[in-house]
């Protein structure tokens, strides 16, 4: 009879854990896009103990680049078994024009642009359109490396939803 019983238990308890797992997985869902724009942000410029001067893109030195990963992104998982669906969705994103420049690499040419110009006062390349200036820009190589962001986000998300659904999946079976 004491078989029945932990069998009874058993059925009780798989019960309870089948209706934790929407909560559970749109956590785990959350919680790894939150580790994909770490690991994105990181993989960012700027980025420390790179040795890259300050003239390199002005978006890059600024942080702007890298601030885009956390308010682009979606991290409040959308669809699901909450509603009705079996599919968590989360959006890792950046969507600053230049994003995927910076992230595939791209060719670079001399080129003269307009307005463009060294701000005495900080050191910085400004750009100004009003301004009647321009500096000829490129680079000694005609290819800039990509910094490759994305695949970085995309293999912490991995790692972090193995790791934590590991964890959960150990604390419902408790």
């Amino acid at each position: 009879m004491s078989y029945s019983v932990s069998l009874q238990q058993r059925i009780q308890q798989l019960k309870r854990v089948q209706a934790d797992v929407p909560k559970v997985l749109a956590r785990v869902a959350k919680d790894a896009t939150l580790r994909a724009i770490e690991a994105a942000q990181a993989a960012t410029p700027p980025k420390a103990g790179t040795g890259r001067g300050p003239y390199i893109g002005t978006g890059t030195i600024t942080g702007e680049l890298k601030a885009h990963w956390a308010t682009d992104s979606k991290t409040e998982p959308m669809g699901g078994a909450l509603s009705g669906g079996s599919t968590y969705v989360t959006v890792l994103a950046n969507n600053q024009p230049y994003a995927s420049y910076v992230n595939d690499g791209h060719r670079m040419a001399r080129h003269f642009v307009p307005g463009l110009y060294i701000n005495p006062e900080s050191g910085l390349l400004e750009y100004d359109a009003s301004k009647k200036v321009g500096l000829v820009v490129g680079t000694k190589t005609s290819y800039v490396k990509g910094e490759f962001m994305t695949d970085k986000g995309k293999e912490a998300y991995e790692k972090a939803v193995l790791s934590e659904l590991g964890k959960e999946i150990e604390r419902l079976m408790r």
